[in-house]
């Protein structure tokens, strides 16, 4: 089956900035809203923020006012600009397509160190 395509990861220090992105085919990045997960280490995924087709947003509230998710309709793109990283942010990151329940990508490692 087809599968997002993650990138960006990255190991950086506490209060540093990444960018993650997720490549998606058009069928798929078109019509649904995309969101970006993370599991820490032994712990649960979580939702981390979404972004609807026509630009809505939502943020957990641990990352509210340091991530930002955007899309880029023409290059079938979503991204996660990450600012004032903190080491409790370190987690394997996920690109999902709501209503798509098998849609997830392999994840990208972002790592901050403290």
């Amino acid at each position: 089956q087809v599968q997002p395509v993650e990138s960006g990861g990255g190991l950086v220090q506490a209060g540093g900035s990444l960018r993650v992105s997720c490549a998606a085919p058009r069928s798929i990045f078109s019509i649904n809203a995309m969101g970006w997960y993370r599991q820490p280490p032994g712990k649960q995924r979580e939702l981390v923020a979404r972004i609807t087709t026509g630009d809505t947003t939502n943020y957990a509230d641990s990352v509210k006012g340091r991530f930002t998710i955007s899309r880029d309709n023409a290059k079938n793109t979503v991204y996660l600009q990450m600012n004032s990283l903190k080491p409790e942010d370190t987690a394997v990151y996920y690109c999902h397509a709501e209503n798509l329940p098998w849609f997830w990508g392999q994840g990208t490692q972002v790592t901050v160190s403290s």
